[in-house]
């Protein structure tokens, strides 16, 4: 007997749904206005239909729908955050991540850092001045830092992996050869944990990319198995080409690494879990040698007079290095007098016979990150404010003059920052507003159009012209772009704390029969300080100008500086000024 044949027609997702499908949440009770009219059927409730099915359709969603549909009410809140909707996303986004990750809710943090991960640039010459993406590597499982050299970029991702992004002459739409940035990318290596290069800020100098990595060796004569040791590799930044590998013992887990000094005496820092450092010294010049040599692993003089401290992170340039440790506390090295003096104000306490002597940094509270440039660092503390300290010739510090300043200081317009960096000669501070919208603000030298909008730069911080993305998280600028990486990771949550209402600027001591303070912010005060400072200029397209300044430092919105920014051009053209400022940036 012939058996019969069944057929089965799929269906697109969003036609799945029943034609009268009404929300029956029972934490959410009846929807309003549900009473059952004539010539209609019943409605059917979404909870009646299998979890699978609901799963599997959600999953066809953006991502941004899918969280927007999860704050409609409690059981799609429920069905949204469900792992298995994330992991079929994540298939989607990334079809050849084997493994979600690590982490509370892997497949949703492996979703969204696949979801939101991009690097962005700005070139400051030629005509065309607006943001662009680079290529992105399928392999990619979201990006955990970058780095620009000479000619590429190196990206790395939270698998391990190193991808090397080339520069590359393309074709353009109009059938033109074109030399572009970041266009196309390969595999550097795998098993990466952290990489460096030369630490100053022209790319000119970066020649080598030093990865630390853990590789997998044989093990002893007699014995079976491998052990996985920690190593360096140094590859050539123009071709990828390794040309030097370091091993060290397996009881050695590093985590960081960092260079200071000269290519003849390049001093390499690595950073153990443990938080202790050590250093070795290799000659650049004679890497690129078909030869083998034997360094020396030493312990850091910093790990050696302070072993009680536990360093959490460490930035360096090439004349000085900064460690924070697990308390919040900074150390600092410097190698060199005249660095010492554009820090310091003084060479009253440096020694040139002992350069690796930590000192101590005096603090008010917990650091948890920095920013070090050239003669000037920025350090942020756990309440979020911002504290500079060095040379300050060309505004670099954002104090609103040109006064060096040899111990951290303050600068108050400005709060919890997403990152900080510091160049040669100018700063960069990446914020977020009130409204989540994110704005780039930068002070210094503006020369080689370095602060996009401010071409004869600023001693404040003041917003940039650039587009930001939503969720950019961290950057850098060289000689000829502004980079800046989007990543969002759910579980690094802001570890800012609030201020406590008796070390916030600008209040009074208590006292008996004290009231209210009148100014518990110093809002009154700086005010009157704006007020001095737009007095004292001598021309009204001078006072014009400061009043500019001035709305960059005010904690305004987006919107609204760009409306008092766009108010005060009108009244410059009207005035029949000839600076007529920036030009107005984009909506």
């Amino acid at each position: 007997m012939r058996q019969p044949v069944y057929s089965l027609k799929l269906q697109p997702p969003w036609k799945l749904w029943p034609a009268e499908v009404k929300r029956s949440c029972p934490s959410c009770g009846p929807e309003p206005g549900g009473e059952e009219k004539k010539g209609r059927g019943n409605p059917i409730s979404v909870q009646l239909f299998p979890p699978e099915l609901v799963e599997h359709i959600i999953s066809f969603l953006p991502v941004r729908d899918v969280v927007a549909l999860g704050q409609t009410c409690h059981y799609f809140h429920k069905v949204c955050d469900a792992e298995g909707v994330w992991r079929r996303i994540c298939h989607r986004l990334s079809p050849r991540l084997r493994e979600q990750g690590s982490g509370v809710r892997p497949w949703k943090r492996a979703a969204i850092l696949n979801y939101t991960k991009g690097l962005y640039f700005q070139a400051f010459g030629g005509r065309r001045r607006c943001l662009s993406k680079s290529v992105a590597p399928l392999l990619a499982h979201g990006y955990r830092r970058f780095l620009p050299t000479k000619d590429h970029v190196f990206i790395l991702d939270y698998a391990g992996t190193l991808f090397f992004l080339k520069n590359a002459l393309v074709s353009s739409t109009l059938g033109q050869i074109q030399w572009k940035r970041a266009c196309r990318y390969v595999v550097l290596c795998r098993g990466a944990k952290d990489f460096a290069s030369d630490p100053r800020c022209d790319t000119v100098y970066r020649k080598y990319l030093y990865v630390l990595a853990t590789r997998e060796q044989p093990g002893v004569t007699g014995t079976t198995g491998s052990r996985s040791c920690d190593c360096v590799e140094v590859y050539l930044q123009s071709s990828g080409q390794r040309v030097f590998k370091m091993t060290f013992h397996h009881s050695m887990n590093f985590k960081q690494i960092v260079l200071v000094g000269q290519e003849t005496q390049r001093a390499l820092l690595l950073l153990t879990e443990e938080g202790k450092i050590y250093s070795l010294v290799v000659n650049e010049t004679q890497l690129d040698q078909p030869r083998s040599y034997t360094v020396q692993l030493a312990l850091r003089k910093v790990s050696r007079c302070l072993p009680h401290l536990r360093v959490a992170c460490m930035a360096s340039n090439q004349s000085s290095t900064l460690y924070i440790t697990d308390q919040g506390g900074v150390y600092f090295e410097v190698h060199t007098p005249g660095v010492y003096r554009d820090l310091f104000g003084t060479l009253q306490a440096f020694d040139p016979l002992d350069q690796q002597m930590p000192l101590a940094l005096s603090l008010p509270a917990k650091i948890l990150f920095c920013a070090l440039g050239y003669n000037h660092l920025g350090l942020v503390d756990e309440f979020g404010r911002i504290f500079m300290q060095g040379n300050n010739r060309y505004g670099q510090l954002g104090t609103g003059d040109k006064m060096d300043r040899g111990e951290p200081t303050q600068v108050h317009y400005l709060q919890r920052p997403i990152a900080l960096w510091c160049g040669l000669n100018h700063s960069l501070v990446l914020s977020q507003g009130s409204d989540f919208s994110k704005e780039l603000l930068g002070c210094g030298c503006g020369a080689g159009g370095r602060l996009p909008g401010w071409p004869k730069g600023s001693a404040s911080f003041v917003k940039l012209h650039v587009k930001v993305p939503l969720c950019a998280c961290s950057l850098c600028a060289t000689r000829e772009c502004l980079y800046m990486l989007s990543s969002h990771d759910i579980e690094h949550h802001p570890a800012y704390r609030d201020l406590p209402a008796s070390r916030v600027v600008g209040t009074p001591e208590p006292s008996l029969g004290a009231g209210v303070p009148e100014d518990p912010g110093g809002e009154a005060r700086a005010c009157e300080e704006y007020l001095s400072q737009i007095h004292s200029c001598p021309t009204l397209q001078d006072r014009m100008e400061k009043m500019k300044e001035i709305v960059g430092w005010m904690p305004l919105m987006a919107a609204q500086k760009d409306f008092f920014w766009e108010a005060l051009d009108m009244l410059q053209r009207a005035a029949g000024g000839v600076g007529q400022g920036p030009p107005t940036p984009e909506s």
